[in-house]
């Protein structure tokens, strides 16, 4: 809880500096402000700046407002705005510039809020508050960073299994494809016909009858020639 409170105590920090330089306008907008009207504590406080753009304490008190709504990213253009303007006067600035860490820190921008932070330091090295939320701000950064990195890592590790189950996926349509064209291949080649059992005994039978019907042709034919004239006798 020490935490949180160090570095949300800072919506005084302008008028603390700036308090004999208050207008109506601004006393307004402290008056709402106090009972938490903050959006029209805004409007009082963009009255306080209309005519007068370097009027310190109602954009420091409109800043704080800003931040109030939670917006964030406004309120740290607005104390932005006032460093700018005020760049030397080292109040100013260090104020300004601990307000604009503060407002980085809630929008999770954590590199620019240390950055915020150690410019509010050069200008008072003696704020202990702003020291304490420049170490917070800086172990925030870390852990964002090495979270980062971790989902670099898991982003590189899916895109490589993404790319695998492609490559995977392309092998086995090319193999698919392969399959497809053996087969078209084997179906276009002849194939010798089917024939039944009664069928393929028939043709053996035929044949059989053939060669019997050859081997005894051979046989008379031989028989025949060893009738007729003896051989001479010497």
């Amino acid at each position: 809880m020490r935490q949180l409170a160090i570095i949300l105590i800072f919506l005084f920090s302008g008028l603390a500096v700036f308090a004999q330089q208050e207008k109506s306008y601004v006393k307004k907008g402290n008056e709402l402000y106090q009972q938490k009207r903050y959006k029209e504590a805004e409007a009082a406080y963009r009255q306080s700046v209309v005519k007068k753009e370097q009027n310190v304490p109602g954009n420091f008190n409109l800043g704080d407002a800003l931040y109030k709504q939670k917006q964030y990213d406004k309120a740290g253009e607005q104390f932005q705005k006032i460093a700018e303007s005020n760049n030397n006067n080292k109040v100013v600035l260090a104020h300004a510039y601990h307000n604009l860490g503060n407002s980085m820190l809630q929008s999770q921008k954590y590199q620019e809020s240390v950055d915020a932070y150690k410019k509010a330091l050069l200008n008072n090295p003696k704020d202990d508050e702003t020291r304490y939320n420049l170490v917070y701000a800086q172990e925030k950064l870390k852990q964002q960073q090495q979270q980062n990195k971790s989902k670099n890592k898991d982003n590189k590790d899916q895109q490589k299994q993404n790319q695998d189950k492609k490559d995977q996926d392309k092998k086995n349509n090319q193999n698919k494809d392969q399959n497809k064209q053996d087969q078209q291949k084997q179906q276009q080649q002849p194939q010798p016909n089917n024939i039944s059992k009664d069928d393929a005994q028939r043709m053996l039978d035929a044949l059989n009858n053939d060669e019997k019907q050859t081997q005894e042709k051979l046989k008379n034919k031989k028989a025949r020639g060893t009738t007729g004239r003896p051989a001479k006798d010497w």
